[in-house]
């Protein structure tokens, strides 16, 4: 569960949703209403009732099982985390997968999340494995051919990971004969690949191994977007820090199934409806890590 101090933080904004919820029962951003039989989740969000989404194909399959799959991150401090003794899910990305199942009319208890790595992403979408995903997915051409994107939700940029110590990074153009970690189909690994000259580059499935891995000074220097980074120096800040600027645009969206336009115009507007939902999620999960961000426009 969220941690207890968001109640207080969040009450100004619940009296406001809740207010809007009377006028506009079932309304993305404050769905159900105070008398219509939504759950109110920790005082920042309802669970919708009576939800309806004629002409989507995933939302009617969440219906039968009653049940929403998420696919998610679980390495990422602040964006999207599990923790391995007690199994919480909490970060900002984790967040936003719950605030969307409430607007669809899932209470927690109905939601099933799955760890996918970033290489099996649109996979799993497109063999209908996962309803959506949710987990710092950057919006590429590419990735449209296959399925579509909500959003973007947060906007980044990539950014380089080193060792606490390490004086000779300070940006991609410092990486000739360096070996830089990355995971395996990520754009961020791509791009050094075709725009920088790392001396060697290794891959693995989660950021997490990358993290061992340049502790043991097996790599130096681990890239990948600025928000992820951002949280592992938040962990260990005498170890670690983040090697000079951004230098790309990383647009965030959730990940759906392909043709799905009744679902992502229903995820659009939750957006566009919710600034103050997003930036209450932003201000908890990632603000205190020291990152700087507005919640960017939707796509048409």
């Amino acid at each position: 569960m969220r941690k207890t101090r968001l109640a207080g933080a969040f009450a100004g904004i619940a009296i406001a949703a809740l207010a809007l919820a009377g006028c506009n029962s079932g309304s993305p951003t404050s769905p159900g209403g105070a008398n219509g039989g939504g759950e109110e989740t920790e005082g920042l969000w309802e669970v919708a009732s009576d939800v309806k989404l004629d002409g989507s194909p995933t939302f009617d399959a969440m219906t039968e099982r009653d049940k929403v799959v998420v696919g998610v991150k679980s390495d990422q401090p602040g964006l999207g985390y599990e923790d391995a003794a007690s199994g919480e899910r909490t970060g900002f990305d984790v967040d936003i997968a719950r605030w969307i199942a409430a607007s669809l009319g899932f209470e927690e208890s109905k939601i099933e999340y799955k760890s996918i790595p970033s290489a099996n992403r649109e996979q799993s979408l497109v063999n209908g494995d996962i309803d959506y995903y949710v987990g710092t997915y950057s919006i590429t051409d590419s990735r449209k051919e296959q399925i579509d994107f909500a959003g973007p939700y947060f906007v980044t940029g990539q950014g380089l990971l080193v060792a606490k110590d390490n004086t000779d990074i300070t940006s991609p153009d410092d990486l000739a004969g360096k070996v830089v970690c990355s995971v395996t189909g990520s754009t961020p690994l791509q791009r050094i690949r075709d725009e920088y000259k790392p001396g060697d580059t290794r891959e693995y499935d989660t950021y997490s191994q990358c993290i061992d891995q340049l502790l043991q000074g097996q790599v130096d220097a681990i890239t990948t977007d600025e928000a992820i980074l951002a949280g592992y120096v938040a962990q260990q800040p005498d170890k670690l820090k983040i090697a000079g600027e951004p230098f790309s645009t990383e647009n965030y969206g959730v990940g759906l199934p392909k043709g799905d336009t009744v679902l992502k115009e229903h995820i659009n507007k939750l957006f566009t409806d919710g600034g103050d939902v997003w930036t209450a999620l932003f201000d908890e999960h990632l603000a205190p890590s020291g990152i700087k961000a507005t919640q960017p426009a939707v796509e048409n």
